[in-house]
């Protein structure tokens, strides 16, 4: 439970970043983006206040920003 909560709020850290969906970052660049956005951001929550922002103003891209971010996210880090 606490490696799937933790995977969420590393997606929506990733989705909140200033990253293209084309990109397939690496782990550390991916970690430096995580950070940042939770840095930017004012924590987890307040990533999770722009995912939803995201889907309340442009839902027809959010949804698929979001399966993007959980991909890189379980990709990178599935195995931790």
């Amino acid at each position: 439970m606490h490696k799937q909560l933790l995977l969420n709020a590393r997606a929506e850290a990733l989705f909140a970043a200033p990253v293209s969906v084309h990109d397939r970052p690496s782990r550390p660049v991916l970690d430096q983006l995580i950070a940042s956005a939770v840095r930017r951001h004012e924590g987890v929550r307040g990533c999770a206040c722009e995912v939803a922002t995201a889907y309340g103003e442009r839902p027809e891209t959010a949804a698929a920003r979001m399966r993007w971010a959980r991909a890189v996210v379980e990709s990178a880090y599935s195995h931790d």
